[in-house]
């Protein structure tokens, strides 16, 4: 399965909780960052999403592995690929190295549906997208 570098980030202040390390709503935004990223990187961009075809992929499951602490001021980025392309699914698995040793801090799988943001229901993934999708899998090889 390829991989490509889709989300880079240095935790902030307010991204840390009580505990004094990473919040756990901020790995998640990573991972949404790292999907927008992937998309943008296939030519789905903002103004397709928005403007244009009116549809972007949503996720619906998640299942998380969190290995290590980030701290602020510590710089990470994710690792991303697609594992499995179905009807009006697709499959993404995104790891998070802690730049300073390179150590995965955290990984992720997540399940998303295209919708359409027009009706707010799943749609098919159109032919041209899963090429697009199929492409940069094949290209980060």
């Amino acid at each position: 399965m390829a991989k490509r570098q889709t989300f880079r980030s240095v935790v902030r202040a307010d991204d840390c909780d009580k505990l004094g390390h990473m919040n756990i709503s901020r790995y998640v935004a990573a991972c949404s960052e790292a999907v927008f990223d992937l998309l943008s990187q296939v030519g789905m961009d903002e103004a397709d999403i928005t403007t244009g075809r009116r549809m972007s992929f949503a996720a619906v499951h998640m299942e998380c592995n969190y290995r290590a602490e980030l701290h602020e001021g510590d710089a990470y980025h994710m690792i991303s690929r697609i594992e499995k392309i179905g009807t009006r699914s697709i499959g993404f698995y995104h790891r998070m190295i802690r730049e300073r040793d390179g150590f995965e801090a955290f990984d992720c799988r997540v399940t998303n549906v295209l919708m359409s943001l027009v009706s707010r229901k799943s749609v098919q993934i159109p032919d041209d997208l899963r090429a697009d999708l199929e492409a940069w899998e094949a290209r980060a090889a």
